[in-house]
């Protein structure tokens, strides 16, 4: 069977109500306040060259110290919890609070590509990948999150080659592969990395 139909097959599944509740509260996550969007951006922060269910506990952990704590106690509680790159990863956040207090009026003035290369440009830590996986997790639907795993899982349906790196060129050359299954299937890209994350990993993460 080719992914369209085991995609299929999955969206008549229970599986698809694990899928809708995520989704759901990816939205509610991106109606809050300019703290909650933050706090969801650290995450995303953590997660580049970094597994994300740890990423998930170490955000939890922390909560709202991803507000409030210097560089030196950020990097000391992320080495704490276990993060491969704390003292980076602290260094990133607290650069990023300058925009902290704007990010509801950042996303509500820019849309499509030009909201991506605005985080991109502005936030360090966050590529494409990481950038697409925050968007996703406030609620937008359209952005592709191209990590290994989905790599791994296009290419072993044979809609891929491996690539050696990916490149900007080729991040957005998958994504476009990607909507094209989605449209197949119906889903959005939101739906569609979390169908594809739950075939690879047996999980339905954010």
């Amino acid at each position: 069977m080719g992914l369209v139909d085991d995609l299929l097959r999955l969206k008549e599944s229970d599986i698809k109500g694990v899928v809708d509740k995520r989704l759901a509260e990816f939205k509610r996550v991106g109606e809050g306040s300019n703290d909650v969007i933050f706090k969801e951006l650290c995450f995303c922060v953590l997660t580049a060259n970094f597994n994300a269910e740890k990423s998930i506990v170490i955000q939890r952990e922390l909560g709202d110290g991803f507000l409030f704590l210097s560089e030196s106690e950020l990097a000391d509680e992320l080495r704490r919890l276990g993060h491969r790159y704390p003292n980076t990863r602290a260094k990133y956040i607290v650069y990023a609070r300058r925009f902290k207090d704007s990010l509801r009026d950042v996303i509500g003035s820019l849309s499509g590509e030009m909201l991506r290369e605005w985080f991109v440009k502005h936030v360090k830590g966050l590529g494409y990948k990481e950038t697409s996986h925050f968007l996703r997790n406030i609620g937008f639907e359209d952005y592709a999150i191209v990590d290994f795993h989905i790599v791994d899982l296009l290419v072993r349906y044979g809609l891929i080659v491996r690539p050696k790196s990916v490149s900007k060129k080729v991040y957005l050359e998958i994504e476009r592969v990607l909507k094209g299954v989605a449209e197949v299937v119906g889903f959005t890209l939101a739906e569609l990395d979390l169908y594809l994350w739950f075939m690879e990993t047996g999980r339905v993460l954010k």
